[in-house]
């Protein structure tokens, strides 16, 4: 038998599976535990990854929220047999630190991916460079994302982003509406790449940044790499596994 540590979200969903599953398992600590389960939806996943990866502990979701990407399909009996099943897949979060106007930094991680976004009327003016390489030297819009494999299917999609197969070993830098270059689609890089943002006006031209749902105001420059250190292990039913639905997305976009 696993030991579990069980995270459930507010939705009623999630509510009542947390009155099902705990009638018949011991909700062991975090430290503890053999796998941690988490009941929500795609949101709920990423906020709780980031706050118990520490523990290096397998992560099961089920879905109570809309979509589920990240997560498998909702059940309430055969959990344990369900989780020794579960195919086991590996990703590494995005590091970002964040200089504000006030030259503070604030270091966060992002699972899918980290924006940039305008927090005014006017539009961004950033320059975008990759290692010591400026690959865009003035980029007028409403902002840029960098986005992982894990999460080339999310938003980065809807901005008509790449999407990168989980084994690429790449990363997305998608435009978000832009102005000038207005035909400029973006470019993947490897993800070995240190990619830093540059506000080029920030005065006049505030930004934002938000990794997965953590949002820093008034951005000055980001630096943002993959971290190979942390090791996020997510467990998927054989007919669920993460590989499995970026190639659906792929051939859904083709």
């Amino acid at each position: 038998m696993y030991k579990i540590h069980f995270v459930f979200d507010n939705s009623n969903k999630a509510k009542n599976l947390k009155r099902i599953s705990l009638k018949k398992y011991h909700n062991y600590k975090p430290s503890k535990s053999d796998v941690i389960v988490v009941a929500g939806g795609d949101g709920f996943m990423l906020k709780t990854l980031k706050k118990y990866h520490r523990f290096n502990k397998p992560f099961y979701g089920v879905n109570c929220g809309s979509y589920g990407f990240l997560m498998n399909k909702y059940l309430d009996k055969d959990l344990q047999k369900k989780i020794k099943r579960s195919k086991q897949t590996i990703i590494n979060p995005l590091d970002l630190i964040a200089t504000n106007k006030n030259n503070i930094n604030k270091k966060i991680i992002a699972i899918n991916e980290v924006s940039l976004f305008r927090q005014s009327r006017q539009t961004a003016s950033l320059c975008l460079k990759v290692g010591k390489k400026i690959i865009l030297k003035n980029l007028i819009g409403d902002g840029v994302l960098i986005s992982t494999p894990a999460g080339s299917t999310a938003y980065n999609l809807s901005v008509d982003g790449p999407i990168l197969s989980l084994n690429s070993k790449k990363l997305a830098i998608t435009p978000i509406s832009p102005f000038r270059p207005r035909r400029w689609k973006g470019k993947s890089v490897s993800d070995k790449s240190n990619i830093s943002i540059r506000n080029l006006n920030s005065k006049k031209r505030p930004v934002a940044a938000v990794a997965d749902n953590f949002e820093i105001r008034n951005v000055k420059k980001l630096n943002i790499k993959i971290n190979k250190l942390i090791k996020i292990k997510l467990l998927y039913d054989k007919s669920r596994s993460l590989i499995k639905r970026i190639k659906v997305e792929q051939l859904r976009k083709k």
